[in-house]
């Protein structure tokens, strides 16, 4: 496929069409949990796990910071204090054993992501007894992928190799930006030589992939400026690339109020931020995965995508085919089966269901048939960027133009646009309808097309596309 930086941005499309739209980690997306469903709906699906030989996924999350990012948008803790986090792991650890009371079926492990927060808060003590809780109740495959992220700032390479030697072998690195006036705007000091050491250390520890992220339209950020960041970035050569479009919230995620508006790019700046970035990271010999994703050529992410073995879950895109998610802490998402299961989002709420006796489930969701089509197709146009429609009604049974009649009604001028080309037998997504693609799932959507004709203008909580 044609991935030349001309054919993936077209200005005046992302213009039109710069809407605001679900990422679709999941689906039906996680604003669609019921509250207060009862942890018995994870209890039960702990329960139902087929006796098979499947192995897990596991995911921890991680509140605390040091300090405070103003862009961010994670669930987060801002302490000094060790003995929160020590305190912390205690609750994780009785809420691992109580879900392992449910669990049937295999307790090997082939996937395991710490995230944040900033996992690497954790002192070298903390992480020992993390991990070795976790590999003292689960067998961890030997080829796993196994992954962190960690703020470069909180690691040093001594720490890098600690990781390692704790069974870790990717790693993702936050960048933002190295501009120093975008990093006071947002409060994040962090040095080109901090990240680059740490990075080198990885490499020389064994890791297998070190990815980094990279945010455009952030305060103070001009074309100049993130060209040095990209470029320097580059000379690190990372295995992955994750460019993300900033998104400013602030009536949801209260740091953002710091962020002053008046410096914040333009529409028309930022997007000539994310062109540029998108055309220096093509032109350097990068596969544009989706979205927001960059792999080089030789990254099992790009293999994945040319064999169709890509997908896409809570981390984004992976290589694996889709394992059922244990999760642990505070707003944690597992997967089970058909089953979704969110845990309480503060502090007081984990630990008061935890010493209550009981899972500290507060959102969650069973999926029907519906559901789980539709996530299986919006899965393939995400990943594959194009659907064959006997291939789905085939596996669905059912007859895809009937069941999808509005859905493709709603394509229709998406595709007048030159976003996608549909045919009697498929979709296939053109490659300047790749950084939309959001878009295109939109309209497999069925809650939200619900929401649309009770309200035309949709729902504001989303992120905007560019």
């Amino acid at each position: 496929m044609n991935n030349s930086t001309h054919s993936l941005v077209d200005r005046d499309l992302c213009r039109r069409f710069d809407i605001s739209g679900p990422r679709y980690t999941s689906y039906p997306t996680a604003d669609r949990f019921e509250s207060n469903p009862g942890h018995q709906l994870l209890v039960d699906a702990l329960q139902q796990r087929p006796a098979s030989d499947q192995p897990l996924s596991l995911y921890v999350h991680l509140p605390f910071c040091s300090t405070v990012c103003y862009y961010c948008g994670c669930n987060k803790v801002i302490t000094k204090d060790h003995n929160k986090s020590s305190r912390y792991l205690d609750y994780l650890e009785r809420e691992v054993d109580m879900q392992l009371a449910s669990l049937a079926g295999s307790r090997q492990v082939a996937q395991l992501h710490w995230g944040g927060g900033t996992p690497t808060f954790l002192s070298d003590e903390e992480m020992m007894r993390l991990m070795g809780i976790l590999r003292s109740r689960f067998e961890f495959l030997p080829d796993g992928e196994y992954s962190i992220e960690i703020d470069p700032r909180s690691v040093d390479p001594r720490r890098a190799h600690l990781l390692a030697e704790l069974g870790f072998n990717r790693m993702s690195l936050g960048i933002q930006d190295f501009d120093p006036q975008v990093q006071e705007a947002v409060n994040r000091h962090q040095t080109f030589e901090q990240t680059r050491d740490v990075l080198l250390a990885a490499r020389d520890a064994g890791f297998k992939s070190v990815s980094v992220d990279l945010i455009y339209g952030l305060p103070r950020q001009t074309l100049e400026g993130f060209r040095a960041t990209l470029e320097k970035t580059l000379s690190l050569l990372p295995d992955r690339i994750a460019l993300y479009s900033y998104a400013h919230l602030p009536q949801i995620f209260m740091p953002q109020r710091r962020i002053h508006e008046t410096e914040l790019p333009k529409a028309e700046e930022k997007l000539s931020l994310m062109a540029m970035a998108i055309e220096t990271l093509v032109d350097a010999g990068y596969v544009f995965i989706g979205m927001d994703h960059f792999a080089r050529p030789d990254d099992e992410l790009a293999l994945a995508q040319q064999a169709g073995k890509l997908h896409r879950n809570f981390q984004g895109y992976s290589t694996h085919a889709e394992l059922d998610l244990l999760a642990f802490g505070v707003s944690a998402i597992a997967k089970v089966g058909p089953v979704y299961a969110q845990n309480a989002k503060t502090l007081d709420d984990y630990y008061g269901d935890l010493d209550a006796g009981h899972l500290p489930v507060r959102r969650g969701y069973r999926m029907n048939d519906d559901d789980a089509l539709r996530r299986a197709v919006i899965q393939e146009l995400m990943c594959h960027f194009g659907l064959d429609f006997a291939k789905v009604s085939q596996s669905w049974s059912i007859d895809f133009a009937s069941y999808f009649a509005d859905a493709l009604e709603q394509l229709q001028p998406l595709a007048e646009a030159g976003l996608l080309q549909i045919s009697a037998q498929r979709i296939d997504v053109m490659p300047k309808g790749r950084l939309l693609v959001r878009i295109l799932a939109m309209a497999f959507d069925a809650y939200l097309q619900a929401d649309r004709k009770k309200a035309p203008e949709g729902r504001q909580r989303y992120s905007r596309v560019i």
